[in-house]
């Protein structure tokens, strides 16, 4: 299927982000095949699914991630933000993720970091994701180049990418240089001849975070290679299935039985 769908911490739209309701909101679409998550570390060094540095904003909780134990972040809610029928829904762990999504669904996990932040995290997301045998399903990514060096020195065989809000001129000589083969890109940065200068140096766009239909549209007529990541499934599913799927005039259509 061309020009990807992924989910922007689960189907974020409608549902609060990087909880079990997104992503099973997520899965629920038959088009989803990729999700896009942030992992971060507890004070106790449990990789837990949430995106902020601190849990103020989408918990009913105060204090910064790595301040806090994981089962002091397990008892906020992490849903009634977004609505009161999602009451109840917690930050779940890295851990409940890969089992939830293992044999449906690819992951691109954000090594959510900055500097020093969190020593062992690419050790602890790595041994979590070896331990359900899902290396060939995730591609790791991280606004913070150290975090992909180190990640790809532990584990040779993971594919990595790196996030960025720009377009600097020597962009795919720094990718090849830290052996990345994935670029999570804010979609304005990109354009046809670069698309496909990426995707012949072997390196996969993946274009950040496209809600509207005309971006969608836009980026689909760059290149079919361009991954779209979106808070909305739904207005993707819209464009890309009617698309790839046209009505067939009756006297056309091949029967089945």
């Amino acid at each position: 299927m061309n020009n990807l769908c992924v989910a922007h911490r689960g189907f974020s739209g409608k549902a609060p982000e990087n909880t079990r309701a997104a992503i099973q909101m997520a899965m629920d679409e038959p088009f989803v095949h990729w999700m896009e998550i942030d992992v971060q570390l507890t004070r106790d060094g449990v990789p837990v699914v949430i995106h902020d540095f601190s849990v103020d904003r989408t918990t009913t909780g105060r204090g910064k991630v790595k301040d806090l134990t994981w089962q002091e972040i397990r008892r906020m809610d992490a849903g009634q933000w977004k609505g009161r029928q999602f009451k109840g829904e917690q930050v779940p762990s890295l851990d409940e993720v890969l089992q939830m999504v293992k044999g449906r669904l690819k992951l691109n996990i954000e090594l959510k970091t900055s500097g020093d932040m969190y020593p062992g995290l690419e050790e602890a997301v790595l041994e979590r994701i070896r331990a359900h045998h899902m290396l060939p399903d995730v591609v790791l990514t991280s606004f913070e180049p150290k975090a992909l060096i180190k990640a790809k020195e532990l584990e040779p065989e993971v594919r990595t990418g790196l996030i960025i809000d720009a377009h600097p001129r020597n962009l795919i000589s720094r990718l090849k240089q830290m052996k990345c083969s994935f670029l999570s890109i804010g979609y304005s940065h990109l354009d046809a001849a670069f698309a496909a200068e990426l995707v012949r140096n072997g390196i996969t766009p993946m274009a950040w975070t496209v809600d509207d239909a005309k971006s969608m549209r836009t980026l689909a007529k760059m290149s079919p290679d361009i991954m779209i990541c979106t808070n909305r499934p739904d207005t993707w599913g819209q464009i890309f299935i009617q698309k790839i799927a046209p009505k067939v005039p009756f006297w056309r259509r091949k029967w089945r039985f």
